[in-house]
Order: structure tokens, then sequence, then C-alpha cells
């Protein structure tokens, strides 16, 4: 399904924290998946599904990164994609200020 490496320059504002010109596709997947599903907007959203197989940003959410999700994202795209997450993953996910 990847066409091509680069990261596109649109995601720029959603991965402000990374050099994307030194990211990858694949093997930053889940970091791209994961600011795009919590700072995206809808054009972000068409391009991931264009990058990525929903299979793929489902896996993503089904197996959180710790502390970097919104809780009211998580919540939206878990009930998105019917995913039930055990307590203790789901709040070691979650962003906490």
């Amino acid at each position: 399904m990847l066409k091509r490496k680069k990261v596109p320059k649109q995601f720029q504002r959603v991965l402000w924290s990374y050099n994307i010109n030194k990211m990858d596709l694949i093997e930053d997947k889940k970091e791209i998946i994961t600011q795009v599903l919590n700072y995206g907007d809808w054009e972000d959203l068409k391009l991931l599904y264009q990058l990525y197989s929903e299979r793929e940003i489902k896996e993503v959410v089904k197996n959180p990164g710790r502390g970097v999700w919104f809780e009211k994202v998580l919540n939206f795209w878990t009930k998105i994609f019917n995913i039930k997450l055990k307590k203790e993953l789901w709040e070691k996910a979650i962003f906490k200020v």
C-alpha cells in the first residue's frame, strides 16, 4: 500500500517535534498514525488512509503508546473501531498534564 517512504510535508504540523525529513513511513508508522489521529484534521486523516490500511491504523489504536493519547481522542477511535482496551492499558496511554 505504501508508495513512498518519505513522510508527506502536510504532516509536519502534527509531527512538530520530529524532523520529518528523517522519518520513514514504515519505521515510524506508530508515531505518525498516533500523531495524526490525535492532532490531525480531515485532510490529514484522508491522507493517512491513503498511506496506511485501516488494519494498520486499528493496530496502533489497539496497542496505544504510553502517555501519548488525549483521552477524548482515544475514546473516539476505540468506539469507531469497536476496540475494547484493558483499563491498565487505557490509563497508561492517556497523556496527563
